[in-house]
């Protein structure tokens, strides 16, 4: 007998969007003889039943031999974090805006993707991540840790400092601090510097600084950063990956780690990071 194999399953927040991709996946899985693992939200989102090569209500299994994410970076993140450190694959289909961290894009026929997924097909891209700390809390970030003044409240007031010595201080509507894989984000859009997956290190770009001196930076792998909230009055909002985390109140400091081999992300063996990087960017600017 068959040694039995195990893939969790995630998908974004709109199920009328992969329904049709989920049938597919179910198809393909017990083709591959894999037992797929939907979690109670999962299992709500999507009306499954328990059936054969299907679990329902079960919680992320730590030692699957695969994630399958139908969704867009936000979900293919969560795969990310959900399995950081453990070697399992996650293999994203994109139903996403963008979809810079998938697989395949559903404009290309899902059923032979998932049949890649499930044969073991694709190469694994080990990717970094960023390890977070302040007041007692610990988060891990795989894309960034992002800092937002307040609705209503007045600009922020932070510095950044690497190792004993503060770079900058700055007063802003933000910053972010990314990994390479992050670079394409919030990074990118603040004007960031882009950093190709293999890059070691982190970007820190401003949000709407209110100086003509203000520059991003890359800083080393082995130097920790701390930002600090300057301000004497105004909490900042601190978020890891989009999600909000904390309150960075005035006087308080977040302390910021790369960490390597965070992350295994799944690919395909024709891809190149320079290729995706005009496919999804070029294509979402030319309005395609």
């Amino acid at each position: 007998m068959s040694e039995r194999r195990v893939a969790t399953v995630f998908t974004h927040r709109r199920p009328t969007e992969t329904s049709a991709a989920l049938g597919e996946l179910v198809a393909a899985a017990r083709a591959a003889g894999y037992t797929l693992r939907f979690s109670p939200e999962e299992t709500i989102k999507h009306g499954l039943k328990a059936e054969p090569g299907i679990e329902v209500d079960a919680p992320p299994a730590p030692d699957a031999d695969l994630c399958v994410v139908l969704g867009g970076d936000g979900t293919i993140l969560h795969g990310l974090r959900c399995y950081a450190r453990t070697g399992v694959p996650v293999f994203g289909v994109n139903f996403g805006e963008v979809g810079f961290l998938a697989t395949v894009d559903p404009d290309h026929d899902v059923g032979v993707g998932l049949k890649m997924a499930f044969d073991g097909n694709f190469e694994m891209l080990s990717l970094p991540g960023i390890e977070a700390q302040s007041g007692g809390g610990e988060w891990l970030a795989m894309n960034d840790v992002s800092f937002h003044r307040q609705q209503g409240l007045r600009v922020a007031d932070l510095a950044v400092e690497v190792g004993d010595e503060e770079v900058g201080r700055v007063r802003c509507d933000g910053l972010v601090v990314a990994t390479p894989a992050g670079s394409t984000g919030y990074n990118l859009a603040n004007g960031g510097p882009v950093m190709a997956w293999g890059v070691e290190g982190l970007a820190v770009s401003y949000i709407a600084p209110h100086s003509l001196t203000a520059r991003a930076l890359v800083v080393a792998p082995a130097d920790p950063i701390t930002i600090r909230n300057r301000s004497r009055e105004e909490p900042v909002d601190v978020s890891i990956d989009g999600r909000p985390i904390c309150e960075l109140l005035p006087g308080g400091a977040l302390s910021a780690r790369f960490r390597h081999d965070v992350g295994t992300l799944a690919q395909a063996h024709d891809a190149s990071f320079y290729h995706r990087l005009r496919e999804k960017f070029g294509r979402l600017a030319r309005g395609a």
